[in-house]
């Protein structure tokens, strides 16, 4: 079988060659986009009277039917014909004849597929900025129902200070919004078009590539046609994007995953995010949590594969360039899964509120609250820490927490303190003080839910 740019060849390539070279494995997917780029350019080609408009229709009806083919999946793909637009090239000549070789005039496979993956990469990063916000959405829910509910903070993973359960959860919110944000400013370089850029050099054919580009409501094109065909910048921006996400639904993930332990008990997951154990009767596995953790580090490998493959190539288009689809289709697919399955986790967790508030009566994490009580009474802050330090040995010493610990201690410590110092340390009192713009006061988590609400 003739390859259609075979002419200048004396041989053919056996079938294990072929197969090794050919992409249809994959960029299959960008079906949909080809379809449509193909549209915009033979509709550009009869504006500008390159095709006539008998074959322009001609050529469009073709196209139309092998997209109606393509969504009931009777298109049988062949590795012969190495990649998604010779195969369509070739079942549009099949089913119209030989005009549907005209499609072709004034443009390049190297123009055409950089103007699918960037039709695709549009309409992908559209959807995953859908699902950031539908996970935001879940958060929202969760916040709204847990401003009073006191979880121990952290650092260091040690008990740090009290905070409202909101609160913790709200900073995701404020990470996934920021990875909105990402997405969305990347649109700007995903959404610029290289359709009539050619194989490297531009066309002697006098086209219009302004009016394509606004047939695929791009809003602009690229200026040299050296850079249309070789630019992935869009591509690797995109799986940056997506690998900063994922690193904070895998940190998200991580705090699941210890609050669902027997070690916390802070949260039980629900069934159809859990598994059982082949083997232990007794086991629920926070398996969905972890494979989002899991699957973070093949996202961050599709960036720096592309990254790699990237930086050594010349101008223009090189045959490497063909490993730029998979690890993208690969991560868009990752990051739309996960985002799925954690809105559903969150929508679904059980907080056990109660268990929380004990954890936050069963440690020092009020020990701040004495050293800022000394330093509202004039004891530099240095000193007043010292003085609670001291404190805190001494509870060690006698079994006992802050709480506990009889009022002669504290006055031994310091005659500052006065018998108020108990309600100071309720942790209640510790999370409300604590009323600093973007603080975790009552009063704060409910400005701040009020404005993550508005941005929904």
């Amino acid at each position: 079988m003739t390859k259609l740019w075979g002419g200048r060849f004396t041989k053919t390539a056996e079938e294990w060659v072929d197969a090794f070279g050919a992409s249809i494995g994959f960029d299959q997917k960008l079906v949909d986009e080809d379809i449509e780029g193909s549209l915009a350019h033979v509709t550009m080609l009869g504006k500008c009277e390159i095709l006539s408009s008998e074959e322009v229709e001609l050529i469009k009806g073709g196209l139309n039917i092998l997209r109606e083919k393509a969504k009931k999946g009777e298109l049988e793909f062949s590795v012969h014909n190495e990649d998604i637009h010779l195969n369509l090239e070739k079942f549009l000549i099949d089913e119209i004849g030989p005009v549907g070789g005209k499609l072709h005039t004034g443009r390049s496979r190297n123009d055409q597929v950089a103007t699918d993956m960037h039709l695709y990469l549009r309409n992908q990063t559209e959807e995953i900025m859908s699902a950031v916000k539908k996970l935001q959405e879940a958060i929202v829910c969760q916040a709204n129902d847990h401003i009073e509910t006191l979880i121990p903070g952290y650092t260091h993973l040690q008990r740090a200070q009290p905070v409202s359960f909101s609160h913790h959860l709200l900073a995701y919110f404020w990470m996934l919004e920021r990875d909105y944000s990402r997405l969305s400013d990347s649109l700007k370089r995903v959404n610029i078009s290289p359709l009539g850029a050619g194989a490297l050099a531009g066309t002697t054919f006098p086209i219009d590539r302004e009016y394509s580009a606004q047939l695929l409501e791009f809003e602009g094109i690229y200026e040299n046609s050296l850079d249309a065909v070789s630019d992935r910048d869009f591509i690797v921006e995109f799986l940056a994007a997506s690998s900063t996400l994922m690193m904070h639904l895998s940190r998200f993930a991580e705090e699941l995953i210890l609050w669902s332990s027997q070690e916390f008990q802070f949260i039980e997951m629900d069934d159809t995010f859990a598994t059982g154990s082949s083997i232990m009767p007794q086991k629920k596995n926070p398996d969905m949590a972890e494979l989002i953790r899991g699957k973070t580090g093949r996202v961050y490998g599709n960036l720096f594969s592309l990254l790699t493959t990237l930086k050594g190539l010349p101008l223009a288009y090189n045959k490497d360039m063909q490993e730029d689809k998979e690890g993208m289709f690969d991560t868009v697919e990752t990051v739309k899964g996960s985002l799925l399955i954690f809105a559903g986790m969150i929508e679904t967790m059980k907080v056990k509120a109660e268990v929380m508030n004990e954890a936050v009566h069963q440690d020092f994490s009020n020990a701040t609250e004495l050293a800022d009580y000394l330093a509202t009474k004039g004891m530099p802050f240095r000193e007043a820490h010292e003085v609670v330090g001291k404190l805190v040995l001494t509870a060690i010493n006698k079994g006992v927490f802050l709480l506990e610990l009889p009022f002669s201690d504290y006055k031994d410590a310091s005659d500052l303190f006065e018998e108020d110092i108990y309600e100071v340390l309720q942790p209640k009192t510790v999370v409300a003080r604590r009323n600093s713009a973007g603080g975790t006061g009552f009063e704060q988590v409910k400005k701040a839910l009020a404005k993550a609400q508005s941005l929904l």
